[in-house]
């Protein structure tokens, strides 16, 4: 049976990150061979769980290459799963945990001739979808012609072509994005922490997109390792875990079509999958409802967490 969630790679590719515990997840031992190992476990139980989408980027560290190492060595064909990801940062932490940065964004037309090069020459035939990378208003990426019409010539050789927003504007982009109508699919941060972009996403699916939903887990505060009351009674009142609540509510919401888990450990992946078994009635929605914060507290909240 294939899932409506999917995996994202952001805390597998690369040995920091900003998950709340992605530290004790990842252990001592964060040599590259070590981190595609477990990059590959995970996959593995995400394929015979029936995930049948996996998102990447080029600034997740060495998460394109070990995804393609993956699907060499499992010997799947090109169309037998659905990978996306990403181009417009560039990671630069050189495998340290510290570095500051550890990424530099670029959404130049320069930058996409660079890394979509990049990506074709690891994932080759594999890639099914190639995404701005946290696209806003301000970078003036949705303006710039000359990339939208390189980004259309992609998408005539058959690539869907998307974009992945971000900030307290996402709506706003998200909406200039449907204006500019050349978007198949639209990946956005929705959680029940911040929900500030539901009524966007719904308009950008009345259009025709298709919408991916990350951060569910809002980086792993809602993953029940800190102590949110409403969200821990609702587990405990439906016999589940707290991240299961989290992607339950999200997979929910009716324009959702993929809930990205970014889950570290094969453990993780199991649990956040189980969201499937959970139905969350107006009850419980009612009293998640006090999770909803600001879009402008969490995103400052979100800035704040360390990489680790």
């Amino acid at each position: 049976m294939t899932t409506a969630i999917g995996l994202g790679l952001a805390a597998l590719g690369r040995p920091g990150y900003l998950n709340v515990g992605h530290g004790d997840d990842l252990g001592d031992d964060r040599s590259v061979p070590t981190l595609e190992r477990r990059t590959h476990d995970v996959l593995d139980a995400a394929h015979v769980a029936g995930v049948r989408y996996f998102d990447a980027a080029r600034s997740y560290g060495l998460a394109e290459r070990f995804l393609a190492s993956w699907l060499t060595s499992r010997d799947l064909a090109p169309g037998e799963v659905a990978v996306g990801s990403k181009w417009g940062y560039e990671y630069t932490a050189r495998w340290r945990i510290d570095a500051d940065p550890p990424e530099v964004k670029d959404l130049s037309l320069d930058q996409f001739k660079r890394q979509v090069h990049e990506t074709l020459d690891l994932l080759g035939d594999h890639l099914t979808l190639y995404q701005i990378h946290s696209a806003t208003l301000d970078s003036g990426v949705l303006d710039d012609e000359e990339l939208i019409e390189e980004l259309g010539d992609l998408a005539d050789g058959g690539i869907d072509i998307g974009l992945t927003v971000t900030g307290p504007d996402q709506a706003a982009t998200i909406e200039r994005a449907i204006e500019v109508a050349e978007f198949d699919v639209v990946q956005a941060t929705w959680n029940l922490m911040e929900r500030s972009a539901g009524e966007a996403l719904a308009r950008a699916s009345a259009n025709g997109m298709r919408v991916i939903v990350k951060e569910a887990l809002a980086n792993g505060r809602l993953a029940g390792r800190e102590r949110i009351d409403p969200l821990a009674r609702a587990a405990a009142s439906l016999g589940t875990t707290p991240d299961a609540i989290a992607i339950a509510a999200a997979m929910a919401q009716p324009w959702a079509d993929i809930v990205l888990s970014g889950a570290a450990t094969v453990d993780q992946l199991h649990s956040n999958l189980s969201a499937h078994g959970v139905a969350l009635g107006p009850g419980v929605f009612e009293e998640l409802d006090a999770l909803d914060e600001p879009a402008e507290d969490y995103w400052q909240r979100r800035s704040d967490l360390e990489w680790t």
